[in-house]
């Protein structure tokens, strides 16, 4: 971790990555990456796009000749899923070795660039951290009440089966520091959608990482359309039984009572 600096001494520079994938954003792409490169942080960017048909990848080419060392694109051949774009973005950001934190987030409005600022600010006492919509002065703008239920309610059903205090297990606006990555067995993660969020963040305390959350306010898409589907949540709730199943790879025990952060 980045100690303190002392009275007068200067915070040693964080360099940071945010890692978005994308599926037929176009409408999004650009307002996205422009609002993350100019944050005071001045992050890089990562997009990992599924082969978009609505030329999302074209849009990110562009950018990267507009900011070049910046923007990169990672492009795949399919619509391959949540959980395999993360995974393949975190494996070729720790492979390059040149960030200290990666954000995760997504590209459709939802989670607001200006919070990447709050969460960096976190990260100088934690190992991850969550932006949280289920902690005090977090909260979700313009979704239906059949919607806010049942992330609800998912949520309080992976807290229970795993055992664990972190309260939105389901989010992904996430910051984490790059050594927590390189402990933990990236390629192991199997789930997708929400179910992928549970399983990171769970293995996270396996490997007994300081986690803390802090609030944010999640607001639904204005432009495209929604990726959720019932699907993902049904994958979501098996795989919460087999991520309190199996022992995590590669990762150190958690901390005595079961929960090795929680915290908040």
């Amino acid at each position: 971790m980045t100690a303190a600096p002392a009275p007068g001494e200067k915070r040693k520079t964080v360099r940071v990555l945010v890692v978005t994938p994308t599926y037929n954003e176009a409408d999004n792409v650009r307002r996205h990456v422009e609002a993350v490169l100019a944050r005071p942080s001045a992050p890089d960017v990562l997009v990992v796009d599924d082969g978009s048909p609505d030329g999302t990848g074209d849009l990110v080419r562009a950018l990267a000749g507009e900011h070049p060392g910046r923007v990169e694109l990672l492009e795949r051949t399919g619509k391959l899923g949540l959980g395999t774009a993360y995974v393949a973005g975190f494996k070729k950001a720790l492979a390059t070795g040149r960030w200290d934190v990666i954000v995760q987030m997504d590209v459709d409005g939802s989670h607001d660039p200006e919070a990447i600022d709050a969460l960096l600010a976190a990260i100088e006492d934690a190992d991850l951290v969550l932006g949280s919509r289920y902690v005090p002065g977090g909260a979700v703008a313009n979704w239906p009440w059949s919607r806010r239920t049942v992330s609800w309610v998912g949520n309080l059903y992976a807290r229970t089966v795993l055992r664990t205090r972190t309260r939105d297990l389901t989010g992904g606006f996430k910051a984490w520091r790059t050594d927590l990555l390189n402990r933990l067995d990236v390629d192991s993660f199997e789930a997708n959608g929400y179910g992928y969020q549970i399983e990171t963040t769970y293995r996270a305390l396996q490997a007994g990482a300081r986690i803390v959350e802090v609030p944010i306010t999640f607001r639904d898409r204005e432009l495209g359309e929604s990726k959720m589907n019932t699907g993902i949540a049904v994958e979501a709730v098996s795989a919460v039984w087999r991520i309190r199943r199996e022992s995590a790879p590669s990762t150190r025990p958690a901390g005595p009572g079961g929960d090795a952060a929680g915290r908040r």
